[in-house]
Formats: structure tokens, sequence, C-alpha cells
């Protein structure tokens, strides 16, 4: 587990989770993989990072979007298409993210209000 202590309000953890998890767009597995970590932050629900190498690429479209966390770094987003539907800015990564939460890089993560997420 790494701990990255940002102060005194805001702190996150990550660890690898153990079981599966699969990652569903409106009928398409998007992503598949018994190798997540699930980032916990104070404040936030926690978010499942995916192995890219267990992520449909062929799903998703990089576009400019950009945000940056305090805590994490500069995260670009990815927008998902399947099945006839759309959802913009929902799958982000940090491609070089702070020290402190290193273990994401390589990894990206799906905003809940468009996937469904069955962690077993």
């Amino acid at each position: 587990m790494t701990t990255h202590p940002t102060d005194t309000d805001a702190y996150i953890t990550i660890e690898p989770y153990d079981g599966p998890v699969v990652v569903n767009f409106h009928g398409a597995i998007v992503a598949s993989t018994t190798n997540a970590l699930l980032l916990k932050e104070r404040g936030y629900e926690p978010v499942f990072y995916i192995p890219k190498d267990r992520v449909e690429m062929a799903f998703l479209q990089a576009n400019d979007h950009r945000t940056t966390c305090p805590h994490k770094g500069e995260a670009r987003y990815w927008s998902i298409t399947a099945e006839g539907e759309a959802a913009d800015n929902a799958v982000w990564a940090y491609d070089t993210p702070h020290e402190g939460v290193a273990a994401i890089a390589g990894h990206v993560a799906f905003d809940r209000r468009h996937v469904t997420i069955d962690a077993g």
C-alpha cells in the first residue's frame, strides 16, 4: 500500500485490488483485469485504476481535455464509444503522476457515471 500525505485534510492510498474487475459500457466490455489498483482519496469515492494493457483501447478516443490534481498531477482524457452510445471525458490517466502516487502510471480510470464496474 502506498500512502501519500498531502495535507491535514486529504490523503491518498493505493492498494492492489484482490479480485477481478470488469468495466462495461452499454453492453461492451471495455476493460477486464485481475490486476487493478484501488485508489482511495479522502472525500472521494474509491477509484479503480486498470492497467492500460487490459483496456480495449479501440473503444476509446483521445481528446484534448486535461485536468490538474494537486495530489496526482495532470490527467489526460478519452471518450468512450460503443454499441451506438458515447460518453465524453469518461476515461482518464495520469501519464506522469506525482511521486507519491507513481503506482497509477500506466493505468486508466473510468467515470462511474458512464460505466458499470463489476468487482468480485
